[in-house]
């Protein structure tokens, strides 16, 4: 025996490790929470852009060196050309800024949503295939340009009925300095601030060794990427980011963001973070916390454009939805306004008539199409949460009318179809 081409004792097909289908109640939930950030990100004035699921691998390779292929799908295409599915979205961006983009006017504020691929060890709450939502500022290196970034952040997270949370800032020129008046800058101090960045104090200890640090300037970093607290916890900081990173607090507490600390141990261990940078957490997802990350940096002329500061960061699209869940948010089902149902096969072509129109005025309407009875259809009406069951019968035809019936109270009504339209908009 044979199902479409292949035999019933053929093994079923799995979809592939890391990745995940989603079924329509989970699609609404996560379309909602999408529609959301974006409304947030468009009334802070930034615009949404798009950009390929995959690129060449070349771009980041540039950003991140050649030991991110690795961690990448990377694959040849049938020209030949080295081709990788995105693992994140800065580089699309800057890629496509450059090489579209340069004569808008600035700052130019963008934000994007899309998916991204990376070989790594699925387990809860990280997948190969993930989502994420990001906004980049480009073209002003400012405190402000860095406090509209973060306040967008936390404007979306709690646009979600996201409360309980937390915006750690740093600055990394404050590492980069300490470690340059020891002796070490550049390319470096980059693997220096990687170890900090994953807090692998034993290895940095050694790598600032080798790197002929003495032990009083390696216990200095060591104390300085220990820093945590309130904004107070800057005074014993020399230097212009301490400065910085208070102007942005400043900013931040003015624009009304309460759930911010100084944490100079956030380090976002890549060479292009040039200045402030920043992390989310979100407590109640334990170990496993972060969902948000970012800061300011520059990373065009990598590209071979001119030297743009920016500031940007990535909300893990389904880290977020999974605090969202632990916090306990609820999300109402929307469901649809009318349920069309023709109660005899002589009011069939009626109710597609009635749905037709329904439709066209912008009412969300469905109609049955499995010729159920009404009884049936009803129960099917209240599984799908339709406000309203529009009945059509024989009576219903010969007064050109329909039965409207409110789905929660039960009460009817007798309504003429052309002002169906306007009353179930009220």
């Amino acid at each position: 025996m044979f199902i479409i081409g292949r035999s019933i004792s053929s093994p079923m097909i799995q979809r592939p490790r890391g990745t995940r289908d989603f079924g329509p109640e989970e699609m609404e939930v996560r379309r909602h929470f999408e529609d959301m950030m974006r409304k947030e990100a468009a009334l802070h004035g930034f615009r949404e852009i798009a950009t390929p699921i995959f690129e060449h691998t070349e771009l980041f390779t540039l950003k991140s060196g050649p030991g991110v292929v690795e961690e990448i799908y990377a694959f040849q295409d049938k020209g030949g050309r080295e081709i990788c599915l995105r693992p994140e979205l800065t580089a699309s961006v800057m890629r496509f800024f450059i090489s579209d983009l340069t004569n808008l006017p600035r700052p130019l504020k963008l934000f994007y949503f899309g998916q991204c691929f990376r070989y790594e060890r699925p387990q809860a709450g990280r997948y190969r295939e993930f989502f994420q939502f990001g906004a980049e500022i480009i073209g002003s290196p400012t405190p402000e340009t860095d406090a509209e970034a973060i306040g967008l952040a936390a404007a979306i997270l709690e646009r979600t009925g996201l409360r309980d949370y937390r915006i750690r800032i740093g600055h990394i020129g404050i590492l980069r300095e300490m470690l340059a008046r020891a002796g070490v800058s550049g390319d470096a101090a980059l693997p220096i601030l990687q170890r900090l960045d994953k807090k692998e104090y034993p290895e940095a200890e050694a790598l600032m060794a080798q790197a002929g640090m003495g032990r009083e300037a390696i216990n200095g970093v060591i104390a300085t990427t220990q820093v945590t607290g309130p904004i107070t916890v800057l005074d014993g900081v020399q230097g212009p980011a301490g400065a910085y990173i208070r102007e942005v607090y400043d900013i931040l507490q003015a624009m009304g963001f309460s759930n911010l600390s100084v944490d100079l141990g956030v380090v976002r261990g890549l060479a292009y973070y040039t200045g402030m940078v920043f992390e989310v957490d979100a407590p109640k997802l334990g170990a496993e916390k972060q969902i948000c990350g970012g800061g300011s940096y520059s990373l065009s002329e990598l590209f071979g454009g001119e030297k743009v500061f920016s500031t940007g960061f990535a909300i893990g699209f389904d880290r977020t939805l999974l605090a969202i869940q632990a916090e306990g948010v609820e999300f109402v089902r929307p469901g649809i306004t009318a349920y069309v149902v023709p109660v005899t096969d002589s009011a069939r072509m009626r109710a597609f008539q009635v749905v037709g129109m329904l439709r066209r005025a912008g009412v969300s309407a469905d109609v049955d199409i499995m010729r159920r009875g009404v009884g049936k259809s009803l129960r099917y009406a209240s599984s799908i949460n339709a406000k309203y069951a529009v009945i059509v019968g024989e009576k219903e035809l010969e007064s050109d009318s329909v039965t409207l019936r409110d789905m929660a109270s039960g009460e009817q009504s007798l309504v003429r179809a052309e002002e169906l339209p306007k009353r179930l908009k009220e």
